[in-house]
């Protein structure tokens, strides 16, 4: 127990509260406050740092406000709803700053003031719930903090108010559908549309299911327009998707981005914070400067969130996409949209190498960042611009730093929350290269 007072002074990329003991090592504190005067408790001793809990609140931060949802604290999903939104705004973009800096040695990175996510509850399109079964007992939740526990829920605020209680209703038809036979769901997601569209999609193994009581029991439990079972083999991070069925409906998800129609079927990538996303979309067509005569690449291109714009706004637009569900999504959403693009099926790694000179890229990666295949390629390509969307500053501040030994010059950073009640940051970076500088023999 360090028993000396402390004042907690930012919120770490991860969500914790970071101060200092006594002995001058760096504590981190879940769920404090910046502004906060603990006692604190270390509960993990990793030498040059801990771990802490607070012991006893002297006083709290005039930032700390009172969590609105009654899983707080037990449920991993939102570290920050103890954390008045300005202050989150203002440790995201803190942390983005830092992470340029430390990992990516940009001195004085030029970041922009955060765009705020319009919403601050009710924001997201898309849950997905863990399903557990213990002892005959079935529980539908979220991942409880710091466990691979499952805890049970009811509701979660980051859904629309109306639909907020969508959880209940699920889990109550996955249990009812898991005494029928010889039925294993492991994951279910709810998507609901800013226009009240409900999707659901039941993760399972390949095999035997009861296609239509699935269909009629979780049709009538949620409202939902549309039902697939994702089936997959392999377990964690390891799973493949070896097919869709469509169990009822249309088998995609309608969304809007601006005046955008966007189709998602159950395995494609769509941003989770759709009023959000129509920033992010702003910042990086702004970021693109398309002039109408440019050749411009969309890397990742996934169901076309930046895709269509590009199609829009460049004269010729390039979308490469792996996945052929995301790549089935693109095309009809182009098709929908009257918009003309050359999809190239493929990863960027290698799709790179091919597709011919472009005058700017969008490439925007998993959390994971870029590969070092395709970070290989993307050097190779001496491409004019390249705008940078990342989900994670870390990855994000390395990558710009081995584009930037490349030969890259880093421009503006324009943070934009997606996420809010999280530590979660989407980024749009831009980077461009100097056509006469040759690429360093090191890289």
């Amino acid at each position: 127990m360090d028993r000396a007072r402390s004042t907690i002074e930012s919120l770490a990329h991860g969500g914790d509260g970071v101060t200092r003991l006594s002995d001058g090592r760096t504590a981190f504190v879940p769920f404090s406050c910046p502004g906060d005067v603990v006692s604190l408790e270390v509960t993990e001793d990793h030498g040059r740092w801990v771990r802490a809990s607070i012991a006893e609140l002297h006083e709290p931060s005039p930032d700390r406000v009172e969590p609105p949802c009654p899983y707080f604290g037990v449920c991993g999903g939102c570290q920050w709803q103890h954390v008045a939104y300005a202050r989150q705004a203002f440790e995201k973009r803190r942390s983005l700053v830092d992470s340029l800096t430390r990992i990516g040695g940009v001195a004085s990175p030029d970041v922009a003031d955060i765009i705020e996510s319009p919403a601050h509850y009710g924001y997201r399109n898309k849950i997905e719930l863990a399903v557990t079964e213990h002892g005959g007992r079935l529980t539908v939740g979220f991942s409880r903090t710091g466990t691979n526990d499952v805890v049970a829920v009811d509701s979660c605020l980051l859904l629309t108010g109306k639909h907020s209680h969508l959880p209940k209703s699920l889990a109550g038809a996955l249990r009812f559908l898991m005494t029928r036979g010889n039925t294993r769901i492991v994951r279910a997601a709810l998507r609901v549309s800013s226009a009240g569209e409900i999707a659901v999609d039941v993760r399972t193994a390949p095999g035997p299911f009861p296609r239509a009581l699935a269909a009629r029991v979780l049709s009538e439990a949620t409202g939902a327009r549309t039902v697939t079972r994702t089936m997959v083999r392999g377990t964690g991070d390891t799973r493949e998707i070896a097919g869709v069925e469509v169990l009822a409906g249309p088998g995609g998800w309608n969304e809007h981005l601006g005046a955008d129609r966007y189709r998602i079927s159950a395995p494609s990538f769509f941003q989770v914070n759709t009023k959000a996303a129509e920033r992010l979309r702003e910042a990086a067509l702004e970021a693109l400067a398309c002039d109408g005569t440019m050749r411009v690449a969309d890397l990742y291109a996934g169901a076309g969130t930046f895709t269509l714009p590009i199609a829009r706004a460049a004269g010729e637009a390039v979308a490469v996409e792996a996945s052929k569900h995301a790549l089935a999504d693109l095309r009809y959403n182009l098709d929908a949209a009257d918009l003309d693009a050359d999809v190239v099926p493929g990863d960027a790694a290698y799709a790179l190498a091919d597709i011919g000179h472009v005058d700017a890229a969008l490439i925007d990666p998993p959390r994971a960042g870029i590969s070092e295949k395709a970070m290989r390629a993307l050097i190779d390509a001496r491409i004019p611009r390249v705008v940078y969307v990342s989900c994670d500053p870390a990855t994000l501040a390395r990558d710009v730093k081995r584009l930037t030994e490349a030969g890259y010059t880093p421009g503006r950073f324009v943070p934009v929350d997606l996420f809010p009640q999280t530590f979660h940051l989407e980024t749009v970076a831009v980077l461009e290269v100097d056509p006469l500088r040759a690429v360093p023999a090191h890289v």
